[in-house]
């Protein structure tokens, strides 16, 4: 099992093989995807040269105002920082997603995605022109044919993202905690849809100021379950089939 590299960092491999999976693909620093889940199957975000942030979205398949919630999955779990074992819920406290597979073993939930409005005002008018976040996630959920709109962009997970939280409260951008290879992988609780956005931020450390690829796989839920019978529990309470009947 990889060491921990942060304080707070818990990691787990996994066993399935990227050679079962059903889908693998290569996705370009400023690119995106949209992927569908149902019940059991996973995705794994591979950071293929390292110190990379994969900005995340949730939703439910078959409702998106069902969506990720940051504040709810902190309150949930009781930490500001996803790692193995933690479960994504939505703002009802329902499960989506679980992290059954991490070999980084912090990623942040504060930072959120970088835009041009926000580069502006950080770094000045000069980076207003480029690519960010934000333009990513509403060209791929376009390109989806509609399933999301821009109303349904909130507060997303950095995958491989360095954020800490100061004694002050406050937050610092620092170097990613990634290395190449390092891996961050999620069971489907229910069925969903997953946005990513690979980010192409060249202002501060997240990247490096280096945005490279990431890999992303998903595998159907029977191969997932027959490699790895093993797997973190969904945690007790938030269950989508007993608390939504």
């Amino acid at each position: 099992m990889p060491e921990a590299l942060v304080p707070g960092s818990r990691t787990r491999e996994s066993p399935l093989l990227a050679d079962t999976a059903r889908v693998d693909e290569v996705v370009k620093a400023g690119d995106g995807g949209m992927h569908r889940l149902e019940k059991g199957e996973r995705i794994r975000i591979t950071d293929l040269e390292g110190n990379q942030a994969a900005d995340t979205l949730f939703y439910s398949a078959e409702d998106p105002e069902s969506r990720y919630s940051a504040a709810s999955t902190i309150r949930s779990e009781g930490n500001v920082y996803l790692r193995a074992g933690s479960t994504l819920v939505n703002q009802e406290g329902l499960a989506l997603v679980t992290i059954v597979g991490d070999t980084c073993g912090r990623h942040d939930t504060l930072g959120g995605a970088c835009s041009q409005e926000s580069n502006a005002v950080r770094y000045g008018e000069h980076v207003r022109h480029q690519h960010a976040c934000r333009n990513t996630f509403l060209r791929t959920a376009r390109l989806d044919g509609g399933f999301l709109s821009k109303r349904d962009l909130a507060a997303n997970v950095n995958f491989f993202m360095n954020v800490p939280l100061t004694p002050e409260g406050g937050l610092r951008f620092e170097d990613g905690i990634s290395s190449p290879g390092r891996y961050v992988e999620l069971r489907a609780e229910q069925p969903v849809a997953v946005l990513i956005s690979n980010c192409p931020q060249l202002n501060n450390p997240c990247n490096g100021y280096n945005p490279t690829p990431v890999r992303v796989n998903v595998w159907d839920a029977t191969t997932s379950v027959a490699a790895d019978p093993e797997a973190p529990p969904l945690r007790a309470g938030t269950e989508p089939e007993l608390r939504t009947g």
